[in-house]
């Protein structure tokens, strides 16, 4: 390397490829991953008001809304699906559910559904 910058370039790209070789010899058997797809859903209960949540199993969980298996809307029903989005992340479903559950996440949602 002919200069600072490309020593230190060149130094944690050599780092980043041995940690990597490390790693890869650790593990013993590629793991297997279960895709799961996460919906985020807003209903419209019979007072008017919505309900959001998150679930793997969207038709499960509407049926569980609407046979009164849900303490928040249990006397709230019939609730009804405004809309729904889909993730392949657990984890940006959970942010986005509570994003939809706080002051502006429920301006937003009133603005939009």
């Amino acid at each position: 390397p002919s200069s600072l910058a490309e020593a230190a370039s060149y130094e944690l790209l050599r780092q980043s490829f041995s940690v990597g070789a490390r790693t890869q010899s650790v593990r013993r058997s590629p793991r297997r991953r279960e895709e799961f797809m996460y919906t985020v859903y807003i209903l419209k209960c019979a007072d008017g008001k919505p309900y959001t949540g998150c679930t793997k199993n969207l038709d499960e969980r509407l049926q569980r809304h609407n046979n009164g298996y849900v303490p928040a809307t249990e006397n709230r029903r019939p609730v009804k699906l405004v809309t729904y989005l889909v993730f392949n992340d657990k984890y940006k479903a959970f942010e986005f559910e509570k994003y939809l559950k706080s002051g502006s996440g429920r301006a937003f949602t009133k603005k939009h559904f």
